[in-house]
């Protein structure tokens, strides 16, 4: 037999009495070398029966999870790498029920509870949140491994304590132990599991060597019978088969892998050859390499060396290669897969052939604003992917921003990017996206405030901004300005004041997205879009504009001629007296 983790796995789910089945559960059972490096995951949800969206809330968590956790990074625990994963899911299904009207009635919003198992070499993971249960049968005890998360208010009463998207951050227990062959582990909802008799399971359970699934509906059947008022949900695994246990199984972390020393064009490393040196600094070196096997071009990033004992770094480093992996848009650079472990700390990306829009706006010093809106609407869609999944790019500038031969824009580098419930390093992203970056940077951060997606409006603004003028809306001055009175004291240099001539309510728009207030921007990137390419009468206050805003020059023209004028009248009073 082959010296790998090996499964037999079986799961039924039925609506019951309800009309509909919010309950949602799933596995996923990798390839090599998927299947050793992150393992077997799978789990369940069950959305609350007093809402009507709950389902949606279910599926999401698990979709999320058996697609985000086998994005994270090899280098990263599996702990790590599944709580990472819960956090942003809870966040998105938070954000979710606080811009609809289940903000102030909970418990009719997108939640679920959530419970998953990730089994890794010799060793089983899990995750739990609410009142979904895990019982583990081996040989003929059968245990439960988990704790519902429920208070008692009485004896017959009680209350879900945890779930997803209740609040903004989410406590889930946690808990990894070894794993035997022969172990079988049954994850069900309370629809099953309060309608059943455990230890009828037992015998069930070994009578059964390989077929689960008539198990599984038989089970489910019974407590239906049995009178079961809710979903019934039920998953049986059985370990057959496990691998040699690992020496550094207990301790798979950042530092578990070297990063690798300074590279030199022709070097081979870990099966790449390296063509070039793109990029050095401080804190990263990137190459464009060829797969020695496939041939094909890549982009590959490494710490700097110098970074090898800075744990929020590498964290941040790792977190970059996820956030790839995880988002999925045209604009948005993506994460490159291999087929085989990684030896050393480092991430890979596709390799764009373009220019930097600093690059383009130096060829292109006076662009139209159509030329400007054909490259602004295409950051704008690859920011919005970010956004829609509660990150924040918080590292927007022209160095960042890519730009083919066919025009097509690409989003680079998302080293500083926040990702909502992910906490432990929003002290380095501070720190690190204000490092060569400030002219583009929201006025917040330097109040050492924390980023949000009206920050990156603002820093896209600067953006346009510069496109069209070359400068910047308050300077340099911004990044001076490290008081609110020092801010409000802070004044927006209108286009039209550097004679860079477009539509009154084009300049409206930008100069509310360029607020030094981060209350008075827009809330939404998509409402900033809209009122950029059509008028937003609300913002042009149905005044006209000074002749001076209008037109300036005109402005000191007519200026000049009226004291000409008045010169000459004191003059001929004068002489006429």
């Amino acid at each position: 037999m082959q010296s790998s983790l090996q499964i037999t796995y079986a799961a039924y789910s039925n609506k019951g009495v309800k009309n509909i089945n919010q309950d949602f559960c799933d596995i996923f059972i990798p390839k090599e070398p998927f299947l050793t490096t992150k393992g077997i995951a799978l789990c369940m949800a069950d959305g609350i029966s007093s809402s009507s969206v709950s389902q949606e809330a279910s599926q999401v968590s698990v979709q999320s999870f058996l697609e985000d956790y086998y994005c994270t990074s090899e280098a990263w625990s599996v702990k790590n790498s599944v709580m990472k994963v819960m956090h942003a899911t809870n966040s998105w299904l938070y954000a979710k029920n606080r811009e609809n009207q289940y903000h102030y009635e909970k418990d009719s919003g997108f939640v679920c509870t959530f419970t998953g198992l990730v089994l890794k070499s010799t060793t089983a993971h899990l995750f739990h949140v609410g009142d979904i249960r895990i019982y583990r049968l081996r040989g003929n005890s059968l245990e439960q491994l988990t704790t519902d998360h429920r208070t008692w208010i009485s004896k017959d009463k009680s209350y879900l304590a945890r779930a997803m998207g209740i609040d903004s951050v989410i406590h889930s227990d946690y808990e990894a132990f070894s794993l035997e062959k022969g172990d079988v582990f049954l994850l069900m909802t309370d629809g099953v599991y309060e309608f059943i008799e455990l230890n009828g399971l037992i015998d069930m359970l070994q009578a059964s060597q390989d077929d689960f699934n008539d198990i599984a509906k038989e089970i489910i059947h019974k407590a239906m019978q049995n009178g079961s008022d809710d979903n019934l949900t039920l998953q049986i695994l059985r370990v057959d088969n496990l691998p040699k246990k690992e020496a550094n199984e207990i301790q798979n972390e950042i530092y578990e892998k070297p990063i690798p020393e300074f590279l030199n064009e022709g070097d081979l490393f870990d099966g790449f050859e390296v063509l070039s040196v793109l990029h050095t600094n401080s804190r990263s070196h990137v190459y464009l390499v060829k797969e020695i096997h496939s041939a094909e071009k890549m982009v590959l990033k490494t710490p700097a060396h110098t970074r090898r004992d800075d744990m929020a770094y590498l964290e941040s480093f790792l977190l970059e290669d996820w956030i790839a992996k995880r988002i999925d848009n045209k604009h948005v650079l993506k994460a490159c897969e291999i087929d085989r472990p990684k030896n050393y700390l480092y991430i890979l990306t596709h390799h764009i052939k373009g220019e930097t829009l600093t690059q383009w706006m130096r060829d292109n010093p006076n662009p139209t604003l159509q030329e400007v809106r054909g490259i602004v609407r295409q950051i704008a869609k690859g920011l919005q992917a970010f956004h829609s999944l509660e990150m924040v790019h918080q590292d927007l500038r022209p160095e960042n921003i890519l730009i083919n031969k066919d025009g097509v824009v690409t989003l680079l580098d998302f080293g500083s990017t926040k990702v909502e419930g992910i906490l432990e390093i929003d002290s380095f992203n501070t720190q690190h996206h204000l490092q060569g970056t400030v002219l583009y940077s929201a006025p917040e951060y330097f109040l050492e405030e924390e980023g949000t997606a009206k920050s990156d409006i603002f820093s896209l603004a600067v953006i346009i901004y510069q496109m069209l003028s070359g400068d910047f809306p308050y300077g340099t001055n911004v990044a001076k300005s490290t008081t609110k009175s020092a801010q409000n004291r802070l004044k927006y240099q209108p286009l039209i004041y550097k004679n860079i001539k477009v539509p009154q309510w084009f300049e409206e728009a930008l100069k509310k997205a360029l607020s030094i207030n981060v209350h008075n921007r827009y809330g939404l990137l998509s409402e900033f879009m809209h009122d950029l390419e059509k008028p937003n009468k609300n913002l042009i206050h149905h005044r006209k504009p000074a002749i001076m805003q209008k037109d300036p020059v005109l402005f000191w023209q007519s200026l000049a001629i009226l004291l000409g004028l008045s010169h000459l009248i004191v003059y001929w009073l004068n002489h006429a007296a």
